[in-house]
């Protein structure tokens, strides 16, 4: 038995971050109806079609997840949708906040339907306020929060590679529902969760925030080098790059010992984290690795105490060997294909995980009414009408 078996979450969902939320909540066992337009659902199942038929983004967020199409403005669409609400657990939405009131799909509205529903609420910067209104991406998030200066390299900068604020919003999302409903076990209270990409982000960007207000100054952009930590970052090799991790004095001392320059440790310019960070150019200059495998520099850094790791490409990522050893893959089916991904990161001695498919566009919404108790032929009355 998983810890959320016989929970029901309906989700009003598109993009990202809750979906991503909801995907999280399925793997501990939430059944997750999904619910989507029915003329293309989410626009995230279109990003690109690297995944039988549906995105990258769609397959990862969306396993284990049932699909029903409904047109909410519909009244006949609306009618499934408040008895799907009447039998839920948990009910989260990322319309915007004006286009959730319009539909009657706010929490006020719903809490009406299910007084104890738990209801999660996530908007782009949040209300009140002067962006209340303003349409809020992960890379236009990322660009608000102060990510994207510090994320580049000189006067270059960039956007991170991956959808961060977008699954900082799902994470705490997840968490914040797991509490709520352990708040319900305990009270029989309901609760309403309000959550903005842009405050989720805002969470993540803590640390260089306060290293801003102590220093004067933003962190410099240092590309995949560490902005106040030496030598901490990528370097050649003679068939790759090897990043290194070098955090502390001693650390420094052995990498000195691995190069066979054990007098660059007590040079000055190089004895101190700061005084590296200082002579930043010419300390990577004294670091040449370039006559050595990358296979081979590792196993002396290893050998040496000295954290580091390979550098590698996105594509290898489903064949490294450590999630090979560990047996961290899967096969996920997705419309019209079957993909490999990958295993939730925490296994339990409490419960197992087994994969589930993503679902194709509606997918489910006969099995969904069926189980409210409609007949195939009041399903196929509502389907005439367009309702779903």
């Amino acid at each position: 038995m998983r810890p959320l078996d016989g929970v029901l979450v309906v989700s009003l969902e598109q993009a990202v971050a809750v979906p991503y939320a909801t995907r999280l909540l399925a793997d501990l066992g939430a059944r997750v109806v999904k619910v989507e337009r029915p003329d293309g659902g989410d626009f995230a199942r279109h990003y690109d079609t690297s995944c039988g038929s549906v995105s990258s983004y769609f397959a990862w967020t969306n396993v284990g997840k049932e699909s029903l199409t409904l047109d909410l403005k519909h009244p006949a669409g609306r009618r499934v949708l408040d008895e799907l609400v009447a039998t839920a657990d948990v009910v989260l939405c990322n319309l915007s906040p004006d286009a959730a009131r319009r539909l009657g799909v706010d929490a006020s509205s719903l809490r009406q339907v299910k007084p104890d529903l738990v209801i999660g609420e996530l908007s782009g910067y949040g209300e009140p306020g002067p962006y209340a209104a303003r349409k809020a991406f992960d890379a236009l998030v990322q660009s608000e929060a102060g990510l994207v200066e510090l994320t580049g390299d000189g006067e270059v900068t960039a956007r991170a590679g991956i959808s961060v604020a977008d699954i900082a919003a799902g994470v705490q999302l997840q968490s914040a529902v797991l509490a709520a409903l352990l708040h319900r076990s305990r009270t029989g209270e309901g609760a309403t969760l309000r959550l903005s990409l842009f405050e989720a982000m805002a969470e993540w960007m803590h640390q260089p925030m306060l290293y801003a207000a102590g220093t004067g100054r933003a962190a410099p952009r240092t590309g995949a080098h560490h902005p106040s930590i030496a030598p901490y970052g990528p370097f050649p090799c003679a068939d790759g790059t090897v990043h290194l991790a070098v955090q502390n004095d001693p650390q420094w001392r052995r990498l000195c010992g691995v190069l066979g320059r054990p007098e660059l440790a007590d040079d000055p310019r190089f004895t101190t984290v700061s005084s590296r960070v200082d002579h930043r150019t010419v300390l990577h200059a004294e670091l040449d690795y370039r006559a050595w495998t990358a296979a081979d520099l590792l196993d002396a850094l290893d050998a040496a105490d000295v954290p580091a790791a390979r550098t590698r490409g996105v594509a290898e990522l489903a064949d490294h060997p450590q999630l090979v050893a560990r047996d961290r893959r899967t096969a996920v089916p997705v419309p019209d294909g079957e993909v490999t991904a990958l295993r939730p990161p925490v296994d339990s001695s409490a419960w197992d995980w087994e994969p589930a498919a993503v679902p194709a566009l509606g997918e489910h919404t006969d099995h969904v009414l069926h189980g409210l108790g409609y007949s195939a032929e009041q399903v196929a009355a509502l389907r005439a009408q367009s309702a779903v």
